[in-house]
């Protein structure tokens, strides 16, 4: 599960998209290669968000590449996409992107959407590399590794449990057998003194 780029977008219903915020990890690429898949990276991402109609939020796959999209709309004609590889889960994606967008509208005034390049937001770098690791992220993720790691132990403890119980069973059948020779000596005993009675 791998997050490859980030991104905030000025997507306004009509006209070209532009980028006011983004970042990347590529270091899974070669360092030849890192250039014309930042290219990819840039061009798809504008390219998927100004095709997610405003209020939507969309996946769209590309060979090996998922772009999640929540194009928010509204008066800030915000958009984030996310794109990662295809294993990374839907809803911390979505999630990420909601949290991104409120955290972008809260920190950078609409009017400095005008000029992008003078945008500074170096909390993306943060939520690209909280956001590497989905289950740290997510609770539900998290609750849920957390309760099939409980499931597992909970496991080892019934089949202990019942390694413990064979072995109770064992001796079991060991005290009804020798209950069973403890009978047998007792009736031997009282023959034995019974003949040797004095009287």
């Amino acid at each position: 599960m791998k997050i490859y780029s980030l991104a905030v977008i000025l997507a306004p219903p009509s006209g070209p998209s532009a980028t006011l915020s983004s970042a990347s990890d590529l270091s899974s690429f070669s360092f030849y290669q890192r250039g014309s898949v930042g290219e990819f990276m840039t061009f798809f991402t504008k390219t998927v968000a100004e095709r997610t109609p405003q209020g939507q939020r969309q996946s769209v796959q590309e060979n090996n590449y998922t772009a999640h999209v929540y194009n928010r709309g509204g008066a800030e004609q915000l958009a984030a996409v996310i794109i990662t590889d295809q294993e990374y889960p839907v809803r911390p994606a979505f999630s990420l992107l909601t949290k991104l967008l409120d955290d972008f509208a809260a920190k950078v005034p609409q009017s400095a959407f005008k000029n992008p390049s003078a945008i500074s937001f170096p909390d993306i770098n943060t939520y690209l590399e909280k956001y590497q690791d989905p289950r740290q992220a997510d609770n539900i993720m998290r609750v849920q590794q957390e309760l099939d790691e409980t499931k597992i132990v909970l496991h080892k403890t019934i089949e202990s449990v019942l390694q413990r119980g064979e072995k109770l069973d064992n001796l079991v059948e060991r005290s009804n057998a020798l209950s069973a020779q403890s009978k047998m000596f007792y009736k031997t005993a009282k023959k034995q003194n019974s003949c040797c009675t004095v009287m």
